[in-house]
């Protein structure tokens, strides 16, 4: 599915090249941008495709919007799967980490393996990054989070598996949403799919 993606992304994309799609999910109109590299950002719903169309033009003003095919279509429809109460493999797709820092990077990818339906604290995350003391860090790290739901900083949660705060519009009531859809257990979690 989505595995083979940077390498059939460079059949579509020059080197300087980046677009972005906006499809329809269960949750509302989600955006992807993507380049080379790999995907270079997902966003949630906001309150319209206007409304998402500019947050992703101010990040990547250069971005031109284009209809999604190949490789990127299939991370599309993976998101939309997951959207919509399914598991997909989001492990594959490859992200483009360009301007990331090295401890964002390792925090991304501690919440990548993070299966749907689970979920782990800030504290746990940074005690796999060998410091517990950085659990601080860890949600700073997520808040940046370009990728989300590729990498799902929905499913990491406050100290005493407190929701914490979310930085996708909707705040922490998308972030409930989506664990909710998901089948995860914790305090304010909506029950959707038994």
């Amino acid at each position: 599915m989505a595995r083979n993606f940077c390498r059939q992304s460079r059949v579509l994309m020059s080197v300087s090249m980046r677009a972005f799609s906006i499809f329809d999910t269960a949750i509302g109109a989600c955006g992807i941008a993507w380049g080379e590299s790999g995907v270079v950002g997902l966003w949630l719903p906001d309150t319209g495709r206007d409304a998402l169309r500019r947050r992703i033009l101010r990040r990547i003003p250069e971005a031109l919007e284009a209809a999604a095919t190949g490789p990127i279509r299939e991370v599309i429809e993976a998101v939309q799967d997951l959207c919509a109460g399914r598991r997909p493999d989001l492990s594959g797709v490859s992200l483009d980490m360009t301007g990331v820092s090295e401890f964002d990077r390792r925090v991304y990818d501690a919440a990548r393996r993070i299966p749907a339906g689970e979920t782990a604290t800030y504290g746990e995350i940074a005690a796999q990054l060998g410091d517990r003391a950085l659990a601080r860090e860890v949600g700073q790290a997520l808040s940046r989070n370009p990728f989300p739901i590729v990498v799902p900083c929905h499913r990491v949660l406050a100290a005493g598996r407190r929701n914490g705060g979310f930085s996708a519009p909707g705040g922490v009531r998308t972030k409930l949403r989506l664990l909710g859809i998901e089948g995860a257990e914790a305090p304010g979690i909506p029950t959707l799919f038994p």
